[in-house]
C-alpha cells in the first residue's frame, strides 16, 4: 500500500538528517505521500534499468527535500535502503541537495525554480520524439516566487505540454516565516490557469486523491497539468508539524526516538 510506502520514506528521511546532523525534514515529510504515490503505484520506471527510455522522468525542484525522494528510491529498489546511511557523508553521492550521481535522480537541483524549466524541455524532448512518457515536476510553493517558474508555466502552455504535471507542495511555510507574510501565491490556481494549464487542488496527504489524479493525467489534451497539493509541513510527526523551525532544525537523538514511535513500525 502506498501509505505503507509513505510511512517509510518519512521514517528513512528522519533517520538520515538525524544521524547526518542536516537540515529540511519539514519539507522532506510534507512529501512523502506525494513520492510514496508516484514511485509505488504511478510511474513507469525500471529500477534494474534507471536509464529506460520509457520510463516517466521525474524531477523535484525543491531540491532541499532530497532525503525523501532517497528513500523513496530506496524503498523502489533503486538501490539498498542500507546505503542510504551514506547520506551527507565526505565524497558519498547522498547529498545534502539531490544529486543526479544517485541512480534514478534526472536532475540535480539546490537553487529553487530550476527544476520546472528542466522539466519543461524534458516534455518537449519527448513530444519531438513522439514518446509516450511523461515529466512529472515536484515544487514548493516558497519556490513559486521565482521567476523562471513563471516562464517555463507559459513555455509548456504555449508548446501544448500535455504531458507534462507541476505538483506544488503547497505547506503554506518557508524559510523563515509564512508563504502569505513572505510573498503571497494567491490566488495560485487562477494564476495558473490564466497561463494556459488546467489545475486542480486536492489534500496532498490524500492517497486516493492523489491516485485518482495523477494517474489519469493529462487531465485535457493539449493543457499542461498542474496540481496544487495542499500539504502539512512535518506530517506525520506531531511536534514538528506546522513548525516553521524544522525547516533547517534537525532533530537530536531523543527527538528521533519520539517521531519513530509516532510512526507505524509495522509499515
Amino acid at each position: 500500500m502506498t501509505e505503507q510506502f509513505a510511512t517509510r520514506v518519512r521514517r528513512h528521511a528522519l533517520k538520515m538528517v538525524t544521524t547526518a546532523r542536516a537540515s529540511h525534514i519539514g519539507s522532506a515529510l510534507s512529501i512523502a505521500d506525494i513520492l510514496a504515490v508516484l514511485y509505488g503505484r504511478v510511474m513507469r520506471f525500471d529500477p534494474s534499468n534507471p536509464e529506460w527510455e520509457g520510463r516517466d522522468r521525474f524531477i523535484l525542484s525543491k531540491g532541499h527535500a532530497c532525503v525523501a525522494v532517497y528513500a523513496a528510491l530506496a524503498e523502489a529498489g533503486f538501490f539498498p535502503a542500507d546505503d542510504l546511511i551514506e547520506y551527507g557523508r565526505d565524497h558519498s553521492a547522498l547529498m545534502n541537495h539531490i544529486s543526479h550521481k544517485v541512480k534514478g535522480v534526472e536532475f540535480s537541483t539546490g537553487a529553487l525554480g530550476h527544476g520546472l524549466p528542466f522539466g519543461v524541455g524534458k516534455a518537449l524532448a519527448a513530444k519531438r520524439k513522439g514518446a509516450g512518457w511523461r515529466t512529472f515536476v515536484l515544487l514548493s510553493d516558497g519556490e513559486m516566487q521565482e521567476g523562471s517558474n513563471w516562464e517555463a508555466f507559459m513555455f509548456a502552455a504555449h508548446h501544448s505540454l500535455d504531458n507534462l504535471v507541476a505538483i506544488i507542495d503547497f505547506n503554506k511555510l518557508q524559510s523563515l516565516t509564512t508563504v502569505e507574510e513572505t510573498l503571497s501565491l494567491e490566488p495560485l490556481a487562477d494564476k495558473l490557469a490564466a497561463f494556459g494549464w488546467h489545475v486542480r487542488e486536492l489534500d496532498g496527504h490524500d492517497h486516493a486523491a492523489l491516485t485518482a489524479a495523477l494517474e489519469t493525467a493529462p487531465w485535457l489534451p493539449g493543457k499542461p497539468s498542474a496540481l496544487i497539493a495542499h500539504t502539512v509541513k512535518g506530517k506525520g510527526v506531531p511536534m514538528m508539524e506546522n513548525r516553521v523551525e524544522w525547516h533547517y532544525k534537525s532533530p537530536s537523538a531523543d527527538q528521533l526516538d519520539q517521531a519513530l514511535a509516532e510512526l507505524p513500525v509495522d509499515a
